[in-house]
């Protein structure tokens, strides 16, 4: 049971991820990092089966640094999304299909808009100003309907995650006491600890 949600700003990104793996009734870690850093200003947030997650996530991050090295040039968050959504239908369609669901997250420099990206295990992707994945979205979608707007700040989107947070503390069966909160602007990535919420 994951949770992992973000909310797009103008020209910000805010993705949450929870730190707990576990697997049926055991809990086996209580400190992962469930996003990876593609570019310096683009983000995956992964959710899914612990192997599939993290050799697709390595597998991803690899070719997009490899594009990169090559190209002199690092993808854009539209690019990477679509990279992405076209390795996940190749593997749908073989016989190893990766059980992994992502929020890519990101800031184009050279049109100074962040976006958000939905894709699931299907490789279905949506450009869209707010997602989650997992038990979650069934309480978070409610809150994020409410609270949001196109032109929220960044301390706007800190308090909705908030609110995020009071909306699965009092809902949600499965406690998740610490998530991973990290921001994509213009100045690249940067994690923000739960104290300073």
């Amino acid at each position: 049971m994951d949770a992992q949600f973000a909310l797009a700003g103008k020209d910000f990104v805010i993705s949450v991820t929870d730190k707990k793996v576990a697997r049926s009734i055991v809990t086996m870690k209580h400190n992962e990092d469930k996003t990876y850093e593609l570019t310096p200003h683009t983000i995956i947030s992964v959710s899914g089966e612990a192997g599939d997650t993290a050799n697709f996530s390595e597998y991803i991050q690899g070719n997009i640094r490899l594009y990169s090295i090559r190209n002199s040039q690092d993808l854009t968050p539209s690019e990477t999304a679509n990279f992405i959504r076209g390795e996940l239908a190749s593997a749908l369609r073989s016989r190893r299909p990766y059980q992994v669901n992502l929020l890519v997250t990101g800031f184009d420099k050279t049109t100074g808009e962040a976006s958000l990206y939905w894709i699931d295990y299907l490789s279905a992707m949506s450009k869209i100003p707010y997602a989650a994945h997992g038990y979650c979205s069934y309480f978070l979608y409610a809150v994020m309907d409410r609270e949001y707007s196109p032109d929220i700040t960044q301390e706007q989107g800190l308090e909705i995650v908030k609110k995020c947070f009071a909306a699965l503390k009092m809902r949600f069966l499965v406690d998740f006491p610490e998530y991973t909160i990290k921001i994509v602007d213009s100045n690249g990535v940067r994690e923000i600890p739960m104290s300073e919420l």
